[in-house]
């Protein structure tokens, strides 16, 4: 895909993948903010949408928090490789889906509002593909933010917030769906929400500013497509980190320039022991290459053994499931 060049569409991906504004006409109010008027700021994200950069407009959640996910992989067979991606990726709930270098080369993300949604999604994916499923459950996140900046002055991203959960309520399961779904691309998409789901449109933004506020949506604003932006490649890199290390690698790894996202995972015994895995997006394999090998020489991680898996294909990539609605139905 070649570069983005317009200075607007620069500054939309650019300054607002967090911090989306939380008033009635947000995206008059970003308008004001790049120089253009409500309606061209809606045509150049519904533009940028067509064209695959970006996926949506909307929320991420803090993981396992109010919903629950895991990430997992299988070992697919060249000849069933395509049955079995498809298999995957018609699961509800399954929102990442991706094809990597290693022997474990078919991984993904499975969302449910519950643990026990997860469960049934591992299960029927074994049952249906007769393969070993890797279950690796998270166990804390060093930075899950997973921003991408389109010019040069890098930003650290935000480290993980604490995280209120008591400022749940029912009724927001739905709010959180439709935003991690992607909202509406038009004057008042938060009044478009509430009438959707039958609810008072300042009430919904209220609950939206509280739900932020306490960590629960833990990025808010657009969502790009990495690939389609010029990071073309994305490795996964797992690291065989000792239990009584972690505390010093993770957050280290996780600050160091180029590491997108990081995090600590359960091993599987006899299987796969790795428990710190960190993202490297990069606009080549050399840079990725090259920010691995810095990584690599950080001293909270000297001599730690690690794998490199680079992703070939992406098979899915959606909002996660944060309500089932076939049961609310």
């Amino acid at each position: 895909m070649e570069r983005i060049g317009d200075p607007i569409d620069i500054r939309l991906l650019d300054e607002w993948q967090r911090d989306f504004p939380l008033v009635e006409r947000p995206f008059a109010e970003i308008g004001k903010r790049v120089g253009c008027e409500e309606a061209e700021v809606l045509s150049r994200l519904e533009a940028l949408k067509d064209s695959g950069r970006i996926s949506r407009v909307g929320a991420t959640c803090a993981p396992n928090t109010i919903s629950a996910s895991t990430l997992a992989a299988l070992s697919a067979p060249v000849e069933m490789l395509e049955s079995v991606a498809e298999i995957i990726g018609r699961q509800p709930g399954v929102n990442h889906s991706y094809l990597r270098e290693n022997h474990w080369n078919l991984w993904f993300v499975a969302t449910g509002p519950d643990r026990a949604h997860v469960d049934r999604t591992l299960d029927t994916i074994h049952r249906e593909t007769g393969l070993k499923v890797l279950d690796l459950r998270l166990v804390r996140p060093f930075n899950v933010d997973l921003g991408f900046r389109m010019t040069d002055d890098a930003k650290t991203a935000p480290a993980p917030r604490p995280v209120c959960l008591d400022r749940f309520q029912d009724g927001d399961r739905d709010i959180l769906q439709a935003l991690t779904t992607g909202m509406p691309l038009c004057g008042r998409p938060f009044s478009r929400i509430a009438e959707d789901l039958g609810r008072d449109p300042d009430e919904v933004l209220a609950r939206i500013s509280i739900l932020e506020d306490a960590g629960i949506i833990s990025r808010m604003g657009v969502i790009v497509r990495h690939r389609a932006l010029g990071w073309s490649s994305n490795a996964m890199v797992v690291w065989n980190v000792p239990p009584e290390q972690m505390e010093a690698a993770g957050p280290a790894l996780a600050a160091h320039p180029g590491v997108t996202l990081c995090y600590e995972r359960r091993p599987v015994d006899g299987l796969w022991p790795y428990r710190l895995y960190c993202m490297i997006h990069a606009k080549s394999r050399g840079q990725a290459l090259d920010t691995l090998e810095k990584a690599a020489h950080l001293p909270e991680l000297s001599g730690v053994p690690y794998q490199v898996l680079f992703s070939s294909r992406c098979f899915k990539q959606t909002g996660a499931m944060i309500a089932d609605r076939s049961v609310a139905a």
